[in-house]
Order: structure tokens, then C-alpha cells, then sequence
């Protein structure tokens, strides 16, 4: 039974989202403030975390920036209204998914279903570590346990991040529109949102490093630069 965090201070919601989760088959902590998800998440690692932005004793976004210095557990952020920067804030944090209140339950399931899958499918490539270089550094993506690393150092991603790179580099090579990244590794259709996809390129840029990985192709999307790399050393 998978587990999920939410974190929302208005007891309505809270309660509200908590049956959708429940009679969903999920196993579900709930709490409303910014203390009590330390507290819970001390205690257990959730497989999701829904998380408010506005909060009494903090904010949504500086409990991500917490979470993510050790954990890569998805979270999706629960926002009041559908504004841009919000999003992009969220994403830049390391947010995985939004939604915009006030919504519907079964989305907000839906949601959070899909990014559990994605991160479960992550295991079933059953494909070995790849290898790959670029300006005398070497990249390691290892399909089977989703671990990145940077010449020999360990990169840390969020799901959507990882969902990216790595399908940028199955396509390395190959230029990839912004509207294919959104619908095949952030599950969204194109909607015009080319920021969300440019955010979560941004944190995967800085997490390489100087060498530039990612190539944008001008009015279009973007393009892994990596040259693989094999046994025979081609």
C-alpha cells in the first residue's frame, strides 16, 4: 500500500483530500503545518507528498527546498490559483506536479498515480548503466536503480528531472520540442507552459555542472550534447 503525506492547513481540504486518498487504497498522514511534516516525515518516508504552498508556520516552498537536500520523494504542490511564477517556483524548488485549487479529488489521485508510475517504471527499463561524455567529464544514468552521477559524484533528481534527462539522452542527438517533453515525461499536454519545461532544464543544467549537457536549439527545444560511451570505447 503506498503511502502519502499531506500537509494542508485548512481542515476542510485536509479532510476532503484525505478520503479521496484513502478510498483510493492509499495509506494516508495528514497534517497542518510545516512542523508536522518534519515530524511525520522523521518517522516515515512517504512514497508522495501533497503539499501546500501557504502554511501557518512556514511556506510549501521552503519545506521542498528542506526535503530535497536528502530525499527525491515526489511531491506535488497544491496551489490557490493558477499563476505562472507559482508554478515556476514550485518547480524551481523541485517540485514534481501542481494543483490548482480548488480541484477535484479524483485529479489530484490521477496525479499522483501517474508520478508513481513513472517513478516505478524508472526500474523497468532493464537496461545496464549508460555511459556518456562531454568535455572530459563522464555521465553514468543507470536505468534499473534511476541513479545519475558526474564523474564518479552522485547527481540528485527530482522524478521529473529524471524523466528528462533521461529521455533526452535516448534521443541524444536528436532535437526535442518543449511540447514533447510535456507530454511524454511531465505527463501534461502542451498548454503554452514552455517555462515549466524550461525551469526543470534550468535545475538539471546546474546540477551538471559548467559543461553544458543540455544544448538549447533556438525556437524549438533542446538536445542532449553527451557522446556515448561503451566498452569498446567508442
Amino acid at each position: 500500500m503506498a503511502s502519502i503525506l499531506v500537509v494542508e492547513d485548512n481542515v476542510l481540504i485536509r479532510d476532503a483530500v484525505t478520503e479521496c486518498f484513502t478510498v483510493s487504497g492509499y495509506e494516508v498522514t495528514a497534517v497542518g503545518d510545516v512542523a508536522g511534516a518534519l515530524e511525520a516525515l522523521s518517522e516515515h518516508r512517504p512514497d508522495a507528498l501533497v503539499l501546500d504552498i501557504r502554511l501557518p508556520d512556514g511556506n510549501g516552498y521552503q519545506l521542498a527546498k528542506e526535503i530535497r537536500k536528502d530525499s527525491d520523494v515526489p511531491i506535488i504542490f497544491l496551489t490557490a490559483k493558477e499563476s505562472e511564477s507559482e508554478r515556476v517556483m514550485g518547480f524551481e524548488v523541485g517540485a514534481d506536479d501542481y494543483v490548482v485549487k480548488p480541484f477535484s479529488g479524483k485529479e489530484l489521485v490521477l496525479r499522483v498515480e501517474a508520478i508513481l508510475r513513472r517513478y516505478a517504471a524508472g526500474g523497468a527499463h532493464l537496461g545496464e548503466e549508460t555511459l556518456w561524455e562531454f568535455e572530459g567529464h563522464e555521465l553514468a544514468i543507470d536505468e534499473a536503480s534511476r541513479r545519475v552521477s558526474l564523474d564518479g559524484r552522485p547527481v540528485r533528481l527530482t522524478e521529473s528531472e529524471w524523466r528528462i534527462l533521461h529521455e533526452l539522452a535516448r534521443l541524444h542527438g536528436q532535437a526535442v520540442t518543449r511540447d514533447h517533453i510535456l507530454s511524454e515525461c511531465l505527463d501534461r499536454p502542451y498548454d503554452g507552459s514552455e517555462r515549466t519545461v524550461d525551469t526543470h532544464v534550468a535545475n538539471i543544467r546546474s546540477m551538471l555542472g559548467t559543461a553544458e549537457w543540455i544544448e538549447t536549439v533556438r525556437g524549438y527545444g533542446y538536445r542532449f550534447a553527451g557522446r556515448p560511451r561503451n566498452s569498446s570505447g567508442s
